[in-house]
């Protein structure tokens, strides 16, 4: 199976802060690939790049197997849907609008939205949970409610790739649970989805295959379970970490006690 997004021997940074390099790493089709690691550790940074919304420094990115230098930001946003973390909005849209914005890539800057766009932005809305926002005022929303509203916009753009920065990150139990049973339904349905957290048991239970972060670096590549174990986790965010196993089965990451 060929690669929705692949990066080989990437760095990338800024001219006047290099921030990472030495990084490789793929995404196939119904896959849910998650960076995990502290804040300031790149995760955010490496998004960009692999965005193509900053230069690489060094390496190579494919997406759809086509050198990004050869896309257009068009081309890019037909292939790769983001979500960032949670943004201030500066003018007053109304939600669906900005759930209507994740389908210009289909349309055209200039064009109006169709009849069909409308359906898929309002059935994006009504996926998690926020139908009832369609036509609230984005700048008065909660911060979660922004959140849900931009993850919104993702999934009405309808690309075969989302990345999503800290998705659950401003979100309240409830909407995180929802988000990431949503994650898992489009994952289900042969979306690729790489994701960023700084919270092991979101990655323990949402993600096939995990990247652990250190210093802009990889520390551990590899399935979730063989890489967020005990001995990394301490390594990485520098506290004794250990991994239980709850009545369910599930794996969750919680403060070892001596």
């Amino acid at each position: 199976m060929s690669a929705l997004i692949e990066a080989v021997d990437l760095a990338f940074g800024y001219t006047e802060r290099p921030v990472g390099r030495h990084v490789s790493l793929s995404v196939v089709a119904g896959e849910v690939f998650a960076l995990l690691g502290p804040n300031g550790c790149g995760k955010t940074t490496l998004f960009k790049t692999l965005l193509g919304l900053i230069p690489p420094q060094g390496g190579a990115i494919r997406i759809a197997e086509v050198p990004i230098s050869g896309l257009s930001r068009a081309d890019i946003a037909r292939r790769i849907a983001y979500v960032p973390q949670t943004q201030g909005v500066a003018f007053p849209y109304a939600a669906l609008d900005v759930v209507l914005m994740g389908r210009v890539a289909h349309r055209g800057v200039f064009a109006g939205p169709t009849v069909e766009d409308r359906e898929a932005a309002l059935a994006a809305l009504d996926k998690l949970g926020i139908g009832h926002l369609a036509m609230r005022d984005v700048t008065r929303l909660s911060g979660g409610q922004r959140q849900l509203v931009l993850i919104a916009r993702a999934l009405a753009q309808a690309a075969p790739l989302i990345v999503m920065d800290e998705p659950t990150a401003s979100l309240d139990f409830g909407n995180q649970l929802i988000v990431l049973r949503e994650i898992e339904r489009l994952a289900e349905a042969g979306v690729g989805i790489i994701l960023s957290t700084h919270e092991p048991s979101h990655a323990l239970s949402a993600a096939s295959r995990v990247a652990l972060m250190r210093e802009g670096g990889i520390l551990a590549l590899g399935p979730s379970r063989e890489v967020v174990t005990s001995a990394n986790l301490s390594v990485v965010y520098g506290v004794d970490i250990a991994i239980e196993t709850t009545a369910s089965g599930r794996a969750v990451a919680v403060p070892a006690i001596s």
